[in-house]
């Protein structure tokens, strides 16, 4: 039995994924003071024995945002203290002269500077012992003392001699902090991505580390038999490499909804989707091409640049919880303040009197007050019609309904541009995916959305709710593996691609035996300062330039194929795939509605038949306007789109 949980801002989901691939779903309310306590009450609610959790975690994620990481020290050549600050020299908003990149993560006051010099030859200023004590007893004088060290020197991913030294006196001199050095984090090109890598990853690794210890305690003493954790490229670690591996947990949760969106793609034939994840809190655009999730090496975390591999996620502020306001010249936005799981949405009865997204959704009728959410969660309407007047007229009236309208017309713009973002801005053609939304708010803006991107088909999966979790509990081992390798590909012969990936190689085995070993090159054209990767089927230099021409042409709209091709990076995936959900379910028995109830759309009260989602039978066709009430999400079709049942238990809504 594998289980996997997905702590969200305001929910905590539990799927049970049994050898046989059948599904049990649990979802109870997080406790944002400790998420472990939601965590186990999860667990605690299902009854069946467990052999691997699977845990995906926003602890690196809230940190960041929060900055609640530890006080850390960076160590760096001389003549480099102040690379941090000068970033790429670039504008947080490009016509917001006033706006400004967040900080760094480590006082200037605490970066402490090193008499040495390697250059892409190799060493240009030796690194003398005299100047490793004088380094350390440097570190040791910094007041108060730091929590943990990043150390970044000049050309550390190609000679990393001087690094390894450094950082070998620094270990032994101060057992007791975690050191992070860049070339074990980030062994790769652009001095500025890898120092920031380095510093998120020393700035996290004491609280994760508290945070995993702690979990994997709770975990033995209630006989699980082995503790996993999502990591942000969509893969799984145990918690003493995950330890290690800080950074890469940024995006731990949202990745293992990309996973399971993949599966239910898998599962209904679609092979390139574009997904949303809509929670409590915010909402997470991704993109799934050919079967895979798009990935992104080269993202920000609340404005901090971190280079590792990771699952691609463009996250917005338009959750359930996201609160709606007027700002001071009256218009109306959602977020980026969330009501969370405490106090709630005002709906909730929970003590919250804002007006949240959610609070629109039932005032809309979309959202039924007799269905519970989840736990004891029950919804109140005139708690949240409350809640929703006090924002006084939106949109030419000042009832809830029309305030409601106007709180989804926001939010679902805001979502749009996300979605544009991950796709039309990259080359990709939205029309010519599928629209997978889920979390618990996600189906219930998925016809509003694929209108505004001009799609045709819409994916509402089995347990929309709990997707992510799903996603966990079927995710595989994964371990990435990155070096530099700067060479023009005209003149590499089979043999040199073969000797370059052999460490790499031997690596991944050594990390997950038995598993799959994937293999990618970073490449670009001579002169320019971005990469695309594509996959390396063989020790063939040409055919990896033909990769790469297909690829950037796809990607960017031209290939000269007469210019001078370099492999930049290497890159080795070791992966070991997980259990496949078996998502038809005999008792899915429902061919008709259960009853009907006026809703409110686009301004128009109408009447919507109300199916029981969980329990559709296969090849039941369902017309808009309706509403299918699941246990853990709700999913709205609208007028012009009709839904069909999938014999795995998605709904495919077509335009009509």
């Amino acid at each position: 039995m594998r289980v996997g949980v997905d702590v969200g801002g305001t929910f905590t989901d539990l799927v049970a994924l049994a050898e046989d691939g059948t599904i049990d779903v649990r979802k109870v309310v997080t406790t944002p003071d400790d998420p472990t306590v939601g965590l186990f009450k999860a667990l605690d609610a299902s009854p069946l024995p467990i052999d691997v959790l699977i845990h995906g975690t926003t602890i690196a994620t809230n940190a960041l945002l929060e900055r609640r990481g530890a006080r850390i020290a960076l160590v760096t050549t001389k003549g480099f203290e102040d690379l941090l600050w000068l970033r790429r020299q670039d504008r947080a908003a490009l016509y917001d002269l006033a706006r400004d990149h967040p900080p760094p993560l480590v006082a200037r006051s605490d970066v402490v500077a090193v008499a040495e010099r390697t250059g892409p030859e190799g060493v240009l200023e030796p690194l003398g012992q005299e100047e490793v004590v004088r380094v350390v007893a440097a570190v040791r004088a910094l007041a108060p003392p730091p929590e943990a060290l990043a150390v970044a020197l000049l050309f550390a991913f190609r000679h990393a001699e001087h690094e390894r030294r450094l950082v070998a006196a620094l270990r032994e001199a101060l057992p007791d902090i975690p050191i992070a050095a860049s070339h074990e984090v980030l062994p790769v090109f652009r001095e500025f991505e890898r120092a920031s890598t380095t510093t998120v990853e020393a700035y996290l690794r004491p609280k994760v580390s508290a945070y995993l210890g702690r979990l994997e305690r709770d975990v033995r003493a209630r006989g699980i038999g082995m503790l996993r954790v999502m990591t942000s490229s969509g893969g799984t670690l145990p918690p003493g490499a995950a330890v290690t591996r800080a950074a890469s947990l940024a995006l731990s949760g949202p990745a293992g909804g990309v996973v399971g969106a993949r599966l239910v793609g898998a599962a209904v034939g679609l092979a390139d989707l574009l997904t949303l994840d809509m929670g409590g809190t915010s909402a997470d655009a991704s993109l799934v091409t050919g079967g895979t999730p798009l990935g992104d090496g080269g993202g920000t975390i609340a404005g901090l640049a971190l280079a590792l591999p990771a699952v691609l996620i463009e996250t917005v502020s338009a959750g359930g919880g996201s609160i709606a306001r007027l700002d001071e010249g009256g218009a109306l936005k959602v977020g980026p303040e969330s009501a969370g799981a405490v106090p709630g949405p005002a709906c909730y009865g929970r003590g919250g009197d804002r007006p949240t997204v959610t609070d629109a959704c039932l005032a809309l009728r979309w959202l039924d007050a007799q269905h519970p959410l989840a736990d004891a969660v029950r919804l109140d309407r005139d708690a949240g019609a409350h809640a929703l007047r006090s924002l006084g007229a939106v949109g030419g009236g000042s009832e809830p309904a029309a305030i409601a309208a106007g709180i989804v017309a926001v939010a679902a713009a805001v979502m749009a541009r996300a979605l544009k973002r991950v796709s039309v801005a990259r080359g990709l053609d939205p029309r010519r995916m599928a629209l997978l939304p889920f979390g618990g708010a996600g189906p219930l803006f998925g016809c509003q959305l694929a209108e505004a991107l001009g799609m045709r088909t819409i994916v509402i999966p089995p347990h929309p709710g709990a997707l992510s979790a799903l996603g966990l509990a079927s995710a595989a081992e994964r371990v990435d593996l990155l070096a530099s390798f700067h060479r023009p590909l005209e003149g590499l012969s089979s043999r040199d691609l073969g000797a370059a990936y052999a460490p790499l190689l031997e690596e991944g085995r050594s990390q997950v035996p038995d598993g799959a070993l994937l293999r990618y090159a970073d490449c670009r054209f001579a002169g320019q300062g971005y990469e695309v990767t594509v996959p390396v089927t063989a020790d063939d230099p040409q055919r990896m330039r033909d990769a790469f021409l297909v690829e950037h042409r796809a990607r960017f709209g031209h290939a000269g194929s007469d210019q001078t091709i370099e492999l930049v990076n290497l890159r080795v995936v070791a992966l070991r795939e997980g259990p496949v959900p078996r998502f038809a379910d005999a008792r899915r028995v429902v061919q008709r509605p259960g009853a009907s109830r006026p809703i409110t759309l686009r301004g128009a009260r109408v009447s919507a038949s109300v199916w029981a989602l969980d329990d559709l039978a296969a090849g039941v066709t369902i017309a808009g306007p309706a509403i299918l009430a699941g246990r853990d999400a709700t999913a709205l079709v609208e007028p012009g789109w009709r839904g069909t049942v999938h014999p795995c238990g998605a709904v495919l809504v077509e335009r009509t």
